[in-house]
């Protein structure tokens, strides 16, 4: 047996693991996220909001459910190994990767654009980090390697003291914006819900990005003190998340002045042109000069803790694909001196190096890899039939009722069908091309090649929803309107890919089978 010092270490209380959930999500998904779903829903941002959290709630049982059975490092990336076999779990993974590969840099170059408030040369006229901005976006993503190199303890720490302190920051500048008080905007300016429910559902998908960091609590199942802390801290880091985000929707339209903006009164969509932090933006011209000064620190805090957060988590992800043999087995390997996994994470630090310095000489390739985020949502689906068919096995996960956990696949996963299909054109067929291109990459490079026909549901999964979004109104062409189009991909969704999905499981006798992971 390997020593201790070749193991992952369990230093991860309930605090620690809500930190994670909370003081990761809270970065760039908020300070710029909020202005786009109020450009296209003005006062019913708050309504997406809501509606956002009360959708990932049901994404984030199946987290609690799944990593009850799975008790694994990355295992959201490995749960659909044990039900549909090794192809669909590559897709899957796949999926989770690009997510957290490109999160970092988003970060990264969201911490220039905070310092781009001293210092106006790193982000252009067009909201685009300069070749200035885009250099010093790799020295941050250089600097957020040592906060998860040097041990999940000294992570712990500086994530509980950063953390901390950028919650306490984020809650006191969502009420200093809220005390300026322009009531008119929640009324004048076409009513509470200027775009209808259309424009709420357009505004959803932008939030949801900003809830992603539950997902990454069971990322660090297998350094968590207990693996029960995983359910009450996912359930405390949404509550957390959700006020924060509730708070800031009011704030930005207590504290929209138009005029100061230099934005035509009531022309909501003009939101999205405001250069840079629009937070940073709106208190710059204000007369509060303490709430500059804070909205200075969280622009540049901020962004970095979600940073060094999503990259630690990367790290796992690719961790965990190697323990599923769709990478080299080498990145399992873990520090001696401080048991992390050192490959994945020097991996996940290039890579990210990379992307944020092409943001300058080629931002239309920046901006095409910040759609393919959207691939973490296709990372959502797997789970519900996961549940249903282990439940349909006599398999008891955290929700041991059947009805009960019936009624929770069934609302995941028109959650994640609809967060998909509101990520509109073209966002969801770079992903879907990006996560088939990467398929066949690693299919044909790993030597994956067990259990196609139990991948085929979800391959025509992504494709479905890629089709959706082409012929919607918030897509490419306008033969179905936004509202029309969400009962549609609901229906179909439940209807037919979801039983699909549970009747493709892989026979017991042909599957892997789950075996805590002793050292590697």
């Amino acid at each position: 047996m390997a020593s201790q010092k070749n193991r992952l270490h369990r230093e991860l209380g309930k605090k620690e693991l809500v930190i994670i959930g909370v003081g990761g999500a809270v970065g760039t998904g908020v300070l710029f996220g909020t202005a786009g779903m109020t450009a296209v829903a003005g006062p019913g941002v708050i309504l997406a909001w809501l509606i956002g959290a009360l959708m990932y709630l049901t994404v984030g049982l199946t987290y609690i459910d799944l990593s009850y059975l799975y008790p694994e490092e990355g295992g959201p990336s490995r749960y659909s190994l044990y039900t549909f076999g090794p192809i669909t779990n590559m897709i899957n993974a796949i999926s989770d990767l690009l997510w957290y590969l490109f999160i970092p840099p988003i970060e990264a170059l969201g911490t220039v654009m905070g310092l781009n408030y001293f210092y106006p040369h790193f982000v252009n006229s067009f909201g685009d980090p300069t070749l200035q901005g885009s250099i010093l976006g790799v020295i941050f993503m250089m600097m957020f390697f040592p906060f998860n190199y040097y041990g999940i303890k000294a992570f712990s720490n500086s994530t509980n003291w950063f953390g901390s302190l950028k919650i306490v920051l984020y809650f006191l500048v969502a009420i200093g914006f809220i005390s300026f008080g322009h009531f008119g905007n929640f009324s004048h300016f076409g009513g509470a819900l200027p775009f209808g429910m259309a424009g709420v559902f357009a505004a959803i998908p932008l939030g949801m990005f900003a809830f992603g960091s539950l997902r990454v609590i069971p990322d660090y199942t297998e350094e968590a003190k207990d693996p029960g802390l995983i359910m009450p801290s996912i359930l405390w880091s949404l509550l957390g998340q959700s006020l924060l985000y509730l708070l800031f929707g009011a704030a930005m339209l207590f504290a929209l002045d138009w005029g100061a903006l230099h934005i035509a009164a009531g022309h909501w969509g003009n939101l999205t042109k405001i250069a840079g932090n629009p937070f940073l933006v709106m208190a710059a011209s204000s007369k509060a000069t303490w709430l500059i000064a804070v909205v200075v620190i969280i622009a540049i805090i901020g962004p970095f803790v979600t940073g060094f957060i999503y990259q630690g988590a990367g790290s796992r992800i690719l961790f965990a694909m190697a323990r599923s043999k769709i990478v080299s087995k080498r990145l399992t390997e873990l520090s001696h001196n401080h048991g992390i996994p050192a490959k994945s994470l020097m991996v996940t630090t290039i890579i990210g190096i990379l992307v944020a310095f092409i943001a300058a000489p080629l931002p239309s390739i920046y901006n095409l890899l910040s759609d393919a985020v959207v691939a973490g949502y296709i990372g959502f689906a797997t789970n519900p039939p996961i549940m249903i068919a282990l439940r349909r096995e006599r398999r008891q996960g955290r929700f041991s009722s059947r009805p009960l956990s019936m009624i929770i696949a069934i609302l995941a996963f028109s959650s994640a069908s609809l967060i998909i299909y509101w990520s509109g054109w073209p966002s969801v067929p770079y992903a879907s091309i990006l996560i088939l291109l990467l398929a066949i990459v690693f299919g044909v490079t790993g030597g994956v090649k067990k259990g196609f026909l139990n991948s085929v549901w979800y391959i025509a999964y992504i494709v479905f929803l890629s089709a959706m979004t082409y012929i919607s109104s918030e897509g490419a062409q306008d033969y179905v309107n936004v509202q029309l189009g969400s009962v549609i991909v609901v229906v179909i969704a439940c209807v037919i890919f979801l039983p699909w999905g549970v009747a493709s499981r892989m026979e017991a006798a042909h599957r892997p089978k789950f075996s805590p992971h002793l050292p590697d």
